[in-house]
């Protein structure tokens, strides 16, 4: 896979950084042929639209080392696996419900080497430990999403935004958040990337109590 695309948003990737994002479309389609993980379809938009789209958390805050990432209903490995080669240095537990999906994640991070992912087959509210933040890519409306991260946040912040959520989400947002009283802040996604792809597309950070 050619990574100049993501080499224009992140001119700065290490060498195995870069290494590892060159390999990531191969092994993601191996995998995706054997377990459904995204449309056959959407497979050839690999890179923007699931690669790069994970990789706008990046933009907005860069994990100091230790920092700890839950990413709940991760699917294929978004926005999980791209931000665990973004962040080396920061830990990062991927979950799922589906259990062959967590077989995949597993698959594509050893075959990629990225070596601070742990996948479990778990839905978020079983997930015992305590993050600094929790990921996500629009796997419920969001009021459903928040009660399931409660009391799994770590009370100290490290890290220039506050510990919460950081949820991608795309469309008119403005009933699904109707419900909610925790504080927003929404960074819209066109700010960072030029594709057209990204023009509804926004990141919400919220810090729930």
């Amino acid at each position: 896979m050619s990574v100049d695309l993501i080499q224009k948003y992140f001119p700065n990737l290490s060498d195995q950084q870069i290494d590892q994002f060159k390999r990531y479309q191969k092994v993601f389609i191996e995998w995706n042929d054997k377990i459904n993980l995204i449309s056959r379809k959407d497979t050839e938009f690999l890179v923007e639209r699931h690669i790069l789209h994970s990789l706008a958390i990046a933009k907005i805050i860069q994990f100091k080392p230790g920092t700890k990432v839950l990413d709940v209903g991760t699917g294929g490995g978004f926005p999980g696996i791209p931000l665990a080669i973004m962040f080396p240095e920061s830990d990062f537990l991927l979950v799922d419900s589906i259990g062959k999906k967590i077989i995949a994640v597993k698959g594509i991070a050893d075959a990629l080497g990225v070596k601070n992912v742990r996948a479990e087959h778990l839905r978020a509210e079983e997930c015992k430990e305590k993050f600094d933040f929790i990921v996500s890519r629009a796997v419920t409306a969001l009021p459903k999403f928040i009660p399931w991260t409660k009391g799994k946040f770590l009370k100290e912040h490290k890290n220039k935004l506050k510990n919460g959520i950081l949820y991608l989400k795309g469309g008119d947002l403005t009933e699904e958040l109707k419900p909610i009283t925790t504080p927003i802040h929404i960074h819209k996604v066109q700010k960072y990337f030029e594709e057209s792809f990204f023009e509804s597309k926004v990141i919400l950070h919220l810090s729930p109590k």
